[in-house]
């Protein structure tokens, strides 16, 4: 449904995307990591046809954004960067004027949008007495009143409190379930991003360095948390086994090396195992190992 091919974007000679690629598919929820700088917002901008790329191409529906911006984006809602709104009108008023934008105002689609997203009460107040939560829910009833079939957020939930980020993640998941709706967002909460996407990519200084199914972060190798003494005198032990240290305090192997067999050979070589535990590697786990390097003593 949303693809990028080989996008490419410099700003005054520093590369924000280099050579960057994606798919997601029809009624996917795809997400976007990294730090600030990485790139995340950079893509979203050019897939909205707002940032123009040195090289490559976007396609909605098999449509490219920069051939046939217009008609590509019919199919798409956004809330991209900070919402901004006309403070002193209120959210109904807002919501006719930027849905006249984008072909005119629908007040019967508007309203059940409204009351779909929990503004039914507040709609008719002035946006300048809205709390962050309500701009928010503004900022997404103003992104689906297009009835688009591909969704793009830019860190949604951020400021939000746990109960927000808990409604927001709810929401979109029922927005996929009834409407097979396409999502791509970026966001620097991994604990929801692993809750909520079938898919993630990584992005570090404009590059992929990650892409694949969540669900599949733990089935390639396993890990350990681990009190050892020493870590310098263990780490030979540890990859004789074909496992190493991706973060400090952990240890990864393979699935077919046996943990017993490496406390066997950690006391051997002298190293004191204090604790050993097997724990469920994370989107937060594989975050870390790649923005910090792999294979680093304690």
């Amino acid at each position: 449904m949303l693809e990028a091919h080989g996008l490419c974007k410099s700003f005054g000679g520093k590369s924000a995307l280099d050579d960057f690629s994606f798919s997601v598919r029809r009624g996917g929820i795809y997400g976007l990591l990294g730090h600030n700088g990485a790139g995340k917002s950079t893509t979203l901008g050019i897939i909205l046809g707002m940032v123009m790329p040195d090289a490559g191409d976007v396609t909605i529906d098999g449509i490219s954004v920069l051939t046939d911006r217009s008609k590509a984006l019919r199919k798409v809602g956004a809330i991209f960067e900070a919402p901004a709104f006309y403070d002193y009108l209120s959210g109904w008023e807002n919501l006719k004027i930027l849905m006249s934008y984008s072909g005119g105002f629908d007040a019967k689609l508007a309203k059940d949008t409204v009351e779909r997203v929990g503004l039914t009460k507040r709609i008719h107040s002035k946006v300048r007495t809205y709390s962050h939560g309500m701009r928010q829910r503004l900022a997404l009833a103003q992104s689906l009143l297009p009835e688009p079939e591909v969704l793009l957020l830019d860190e949604p939930t951020d400021g939000l409190d746990p109960e927000g980020i808990k409604w927001f993640r709810d929401f979109i998941l029922q927005l996929r379930d009834e409407r097979g709706m396409t999502v791509l967002f970026n966001s620097h909460l991994l604990a929801e991003v692993e809750l909520m996407c079938d898919r993630v990519a990584i992005l570090r200084e404009g590059k992929r360095v990650f892409e694949g199914a969540v669900g599949g972060l733990h089935e390639d190798d396993r890990m350990f948390d681990a009190d050892l003494e020493t870590w310098e005198a263990a780490l030979p032990v540890i990859r004789s086994l074909g496992g190493d240290i991706p973060v400090s305090g952990r240890i990864r192997l393979p699935n077919e090396a046996d943990p017993a067999l490496l406390v066997e050979n950690l006391v051997r070589a002298g190293v004191r195992v204090r604790a050993l535990a097997p724990v469920r590697r994370s989107l937060e786990d594989l975050y870390m190992e790649i923005l910090n390097g792999a294979g680093s003593p304690n």
